[in-house]
């Protein structure tokens, strides 16, 4: 949050954004968690990766998806919401469309405001991940796994 003391309007509205979409989404904590470390996964961003890694794996996340996931894989074994999700976060990233069978997969298994929810998730990550990147953060080493370096990565 240090990087955020230079925007003082900006920085209560994303702490407003993060607390929303952490605690009072309809999404356990799972599922959530996994959408940020998606994004952390998109951005290669480690200091996102490395907070939310214990996270995910508290709120029931198999760790050979989170592993899977570090190695720029699509995981193996994700539950069906987590499936879900993974894909339409994948369209979103590399298509930037999403098709219609995705939404309404994703529509039946959220409903429209868990949809909007996960992408508020994301969408506030992806802010976090560029402000990160920006300020050079660079976490100091947990212990956790953490993320590998992605083969078309430049």
């Amino acid at each position: 949050y240090r990087a955020y003391v230079h925007s003082p309007g900006l920085a209560p509205r994303l702490q407003a954004l993060s607390d929303y979409g952490r605690w009072n989404t309809q999404h356990p904590a799972r599922l959530s968690e996994f959408a940020i470390l998606i994004t952390a996964r998109q951005w290669s961003c480690q200091w996102i990766w490395r907070g939310h890694y214990t996270l995910a794996m508290k709120g029931g996340l198999n760790a050979q998806v989170a592993l899977d996931l570090a190695a720029g894989k699509r995981p193996a074994n994700m539950q069906e919401d987590e499936a879900i999700l993974y894909d339409l976060a994948m369209q979103i990233y590399r298509d930037k469309a999403v098709t219609d069978d995705m939404y309404e997969k994703a529509r039946a298994k959220f409903g429209e405001r868990g949809i909007l929810d996960l992408l508020g998730i994301m969408g506030y990550y992806d802010t976090v991940a560029m402000i990160l990147i920006t300020a050079k953060a660079v976490p100091p080493p947990d212990g956790n796994p953490q993320l590998q370096p992605l083969a078309n990565a430049k």
